[in-house]
């Protein structure tokens, strides 16, 4: 990775504004549900606590419509934070009042102030200079730890950078050098598994990586598409009628760079989506009246033996409607399958990491990307605004 990071600069005593994406599931009692951003975010707050840093973290949470919205303040995130580092957390009320920039002031080293979302201000989202400016007084270094909002151009992850140095926290080092190592350099053979609902929200991506794989499975709704495109008859299936041109150009592709292209060979199949549903396994045409829903079980065994066999596996997306159970099955053997692979495992996107904590394989998976939105960019080759932001190392 070409960018700083806060190993390559001086913070000792400094006071640092960190961008961390503490963007975290809350129930009604206002309880953060699942700590994984958060957790992902201590190493580098307690690097900067033992430099004896004064610590400034801001994050957005939810999406507030640019003012004051209570059941999006960051209050609970600061409770699990305290708990986490067992250490108190100092909550701000706003993000740029006197009243904080002299709590930040206040600071004594090793100690950390939570800001409050960063999306109540309007300017946020629109990456205002203004408020970018206001956000940087308070801090002599810029550290973006928040590699799941890395390919948002805000105030708080790309405009202070105009006004302090700015470098990588250890989080965001650890996804770039990660993704970046699957495009420049897999290791093979090199498997890459795609799945949801739709080839046009991952149509770069599977443009991309066709050029750098060995095996490229689709499976989910996007499968349909390239299943029609085949000339299988989809019936009621999802099914992206102007993406079929695209989905054969895909398939041409692969063919001519001699990369293996999996499509399900057998369906599960149902007249609705829903827990009572009568569902069939099919070949070939799905009957009249009936939606594709999953892979079937021989499509989940022939996926599972090249996942097993690859020195490398990529997944985003899962491979039917995991969310309910008859259409799991699919889903839940890649993601065992991902777990009994003894090459190196990435999953990004929530939908699958979803899918190997239902089946609680998490602690067997190499890496899972703590940014969905932010690494599927990154593997369509796009520049990252918030990396593009950083000084060069």
């Amino acid at each position: 990775m070409n960018k700083a990071t806060i190993k390559d600069i001086d913070v000792k005593g400094k006071s640092v504004l960190v961008r961390v994406d503490f963007n975290v599931p809350l129930d009604a009692k206002k309880n953060v549900t699942d700590d994984t951003r958060i957790r992902a975010a201590l190493p580098t707050i307690q690097y900067l606590m033992e430099q004896g840093c004064k610590i400034i973290l801001m994050s957005h949470l939810g999406r507030p419509k640019g003012e004051y919205d209570a059941k999006y303040s960051m209050e609970p995130v600061a409770g699990r934070l305290s708990e986490l580092l067992q250490k108190e957390v100092k909550q701000a009320k706003d993000c740029i009042s006197e009243q904080t920039k002299q709590m930040a002031k206040e600071l004594q080293g090793g100690e950390v102030l939570l800001l409050e979302n960063t999306r109540f201000y309007p300017g946020e989202t629109k990456n205002d200079q203004e408020l970018a400016r206001e956000l940087a007084t308070m801090g002599e270094i810029f550290v973006n730890d928040a590699f799941g909002a890395a390919h948002r151009a805000h105030s708080s992850t790309v405009g202070v950078a105009d006004y302090i140095p700015a470098v990588a926290g250890f989080l965001l080092e650890k996804e770039l050098t990660i993704l970046t190592e699957v495009l420049e350099k897999p290791a093979r053979p090199f498997t890459a598994i795609i799945g949801g609902a739709k080839v046009s929200d991952k149509i770069e991506v599977l443009e991309n990586l066709v050029n750098k794989v060995n095996n490229l499975i689709i499976g989910g709704g996007m499968a349909n598409t390239f299943l029609k495109a085949r000339g299988v008859n989809m019936a009621d299936s999802l099914v992206e009628e102007d993406k079929l041109e695209l989905a054969k150009a895909i398939e041409e592709k692969a063919n001519a760079l001699g990369v293996n292209l999996l499509l399900p060979v057998d369906l599960i199949v149902a007249k609705e989506m829903s827990e009572d549903a009568q569902i069939d396994m099919v070949r070939g045409d799905v009957p009249v009246g009936h939606k594709a829903l999953d892979i079937g079980s021989a499509s989940a065994v022939a996926f599972a033996q090249i996942i097993k066999n690859s020195a490398l596996v990529l997944w985003n997306g899962p491979m039917g409607v995991f969310e309910i159970d008859k259409f799991a099955r699919g889903t839940e053997v890649v993601a065992k399958a991902m777990a009994e692979c003894e090459g190196k495992t990435i999953i990004g996107g929530g939908d699958s990491v979803a899918a190997v904590e239902k089946v609680g394989v998490t602690d067997s998976i190499y890496h899972i990307s703590t940014g969905g939105g932010a690494s599927l960019e990154f593997l369509e080759g796009k520049v990252l605004p918030g990396v593009a932001a950083l000084k060069d190392k």
